[in-house]
């Protein structure tokens, strides 16, 4: 695999079941330099658990350091469906109930409501995304 399609993290096996590969991400300071930083939110927290399909990775075990790779186009999608997509709802709505003259509190709520409608249908949609969203491991080297 090439590094510069992959957004890579450092991990740390904790659990092994016939489903998924259940694995830590270690937060180091090489998060600051990493070109993809921008879309990925892994490095402002200090642990991450993942889950990874368990299809062929038969040779690893429980506290075996691995590399947790995600395609960037994927990291991209993410970005956009988490924080481009309520931002441009939250400025259109923003934008025409000032412009109709709507007050504060009523401009405040429909805000609200619209993005918590956004967010029940990404909600809804989560199984499509966890299908969409596969994470890979590799063995440090």
């Amino acid at each position: 695999m090439k590094r510069d399609e992959h957004i890579d993290h450092e991990g740390v096996i904790v659990d092994i079941n016939t489903e998924f590969i259940t694995v830590e991400i270690l937060s180091s300071s090489a998060c600051g330099s990493c070109a993809a930083k921008g879309a990925c939110s892994l490095g402002e927290v200090e642990t991450k658990v993942v889950e990874v399909a368990n299809s062929g990775y038969s040779n690893f075990s429980p506290g075996e350091k691995v590399n947790v790779l995600l395609k960037k186009s994927l990291g991209h999608k993410a970005l956009y469906i988490s924080y481009l997509i309520p931002l441009l709802i939250l400025v259109a709505i923003l934008l025409s109930l000032s412009s109709a003259g709507a007050g504060d509190l009523l401009t405040g709520l429909a805000i609200l409501g619209g993005l918590a409608i956004y967010y029940t249908v990404v909600y809804l949609f989560r199984d499509r995304f966890r299908k969409e969203y596969i994470f890979t491991i590799e063995k440090l080297n």
